[in-house]
């Protein structure tokens, strides 16, 4: 399944803690409750983050004075983009493809905690 991903290692850290935090908890908490606990679970499996990461935003070779904010910026390479709704909308997508493209990294994962199962949605740049 992974075998020609890129960060195909870091991505099964990530998407493995994403699993343990979804089956411990389970849905209906708000983003903010899986944001903390995915914050734990990444700790404990010695995955390099930061939380509300500022990121610059690139307009062609140009620097924006304003910035956006990932959930989670994993390895100084891969955006995590937490939603806690009952299904992925076509905003969301855009949104993480926007982050990728304007901060020049080239993989984000979209990771919905409101469904049933959980939904890990890949991106790539």
């Amino acid at each position: 399944m992974y075998e020609n991903y890129i960060f195909q290692e870091e991505s099964r850290a990530i998407i493995d803690a994403a699993y343990t935090v979804h089956k411990t908890l389970g849905t209906g908490f708000v983003e903010a409750v899986y944001q903390e606990a995915l914050a734990i679970e990444l700790s404990q499996r010695g995955v390099p983050f930061t939380q509300q990461q500022e990121l610059t935003i690139y307009y062609g070779t140009m620097q924006l004075q304003k910035k956006f904010y990932a959930d989670f910026l994993c390895y100084n390479a891969i955006i995590l983009e937490l939603k806690a709704t009952q299904a992925i909308a076509p905003e969301h997508r855009a949104q993480i493809l926007n982050y990728l493209r304007a901060s020049k990294l080239h993989l984000g994962l979209l990771i919905n905690f409101g469904e049933p199962k959980i939904n890990i949605q890949r991106f790539i740049a």
